[in-house]
C-alpha cells in the first residue's frame, strides 16, 4: 500500500491550481476523446462544474466568457471544442501587457492632497455666485482640516487663503475677505470622537475578560 502511494511532486503539473486535480482530469479526458460532438458536450459539463465551484460570480458580467478561456488554459490550448466565445492563443495570454501610465502629480503642498486640486479647478469653472461663494468656502474649510491633519497647533485662516490663492492661480482670492473658516476645534472634533470610539470599544472588551472567573 506504500508503495502505491503518489506524491504532488510525482503528478502531472496543475496549470490552474485553484480548480484542482479532478477538473485538470477532466479536461484531460476530454483531449482524448476523438469524437468532437462528445468532446463538446463534455467541454459544457466541465464549464458547469467550473461555475457551481465559483457560485458568487455566476451573475458577474463576461463570467462564462472566463471559464471558457479558462478551460483552454487548462488544457494547453490541445482542446478542439466549438466555443460560443471563440478560442483564445497561447500567443495572447504570453503576451506582455502594456506598462499602465502612472499619474505624476507634484503639488506644491502635498498636505492638500490632489483632490484639492480637483475641485479648485471645479470651483474656476462654475460662475460667480452663491453657489461657488459656498464652494470655495468649503474648499477653503477642508484645505484648513488637511493643513491641521500634519500641524498638531493651529493655522491661521490667511495661510489658509494664501495657499488657495497660489493653487487657484490667482482666480480666487479671499486674502482680504471678511469671510473666518471654522474653528480648529470645530474641524477635528469628528476625528477625537472616531478615535476615542475606538480606544473605548477596545478598553471596553480587554476590562469585560478581567474579571471573568477560570476554573
Amino acid at each position: 500500500m506504500i508503495e502505491n502511494l503518489e506524491y504532488n511532486t510525482e503528478r502531472p503539473y496543475l496549470i490552474i491550481p485553484e480548480y484542482g486535480r479532478h477538473i485538470q482530469k477532466m479536461v484531460d479526458h476530454a483531449i482524448s476523446l476523438d469524437d468532437k460532438d462528445e468532446r463538446n458536450k463534455v467541454a459544457k459539463s466541465i464549464i458547469a462544474v467550473m461555475g457551481n465551484l465559483n457560485p458568487h460570480l455566476r451573475d458577474v458580467p463576461d463570467f462564462q466568457h472566463k471559464l471558457w478561456d479558462q478551460l483552454f488554459i487548462i488544457s494547453d490550448f490541445k482542446l478542439d471544442v466549438d466555443s460560443p466565445y471563440g478560442k483564445p492563443s497561447k500567443e495572447e495570454l504570453m503576451e506582455r501587457p502594456q506598462p499602465l501610465e502612472y499619474p505624476q502629480n507634484f503639488p506644491k503642498y502635498r498636505f492638500y492632497g490632489n483632490n484639492i486640486k480637483r475641485m479648485i479647478d471645479v470651483a474656476n469653472s462654475w460662475e460667480d455666485g452663491e453657489k461657488k461663494e459656498g464652494l470655495v468656502l468649503t474648499i477653503a474649510n477642508h484645505m484648513k482640516k488637511c493643513f491641521l491633519n500634519w500641524n498638531k497647533d493651529t493655522v491661521e485662516d490667511d495661510v489658509i487663503f494664501k495657499h488657495l490663492y497660489e493653487l487657484s492661480e490667482g482666480k480666487i482670492n479671499l486674502k482680504n475677505s471678511d469671510e473666518d473658516l471654522s474653528d480648529p476645534s470645530d474641524l477635528m472634533k469628528n476625528k477625537k470622537r472616531f478615535t476615542n470610539s475606538n480606544s473605548n470599544s477596545g478598553k471596553k472588551n480587554y476590562k469585560g475578560n478581567r474579571g471573568r472567573k477560570r476554573y
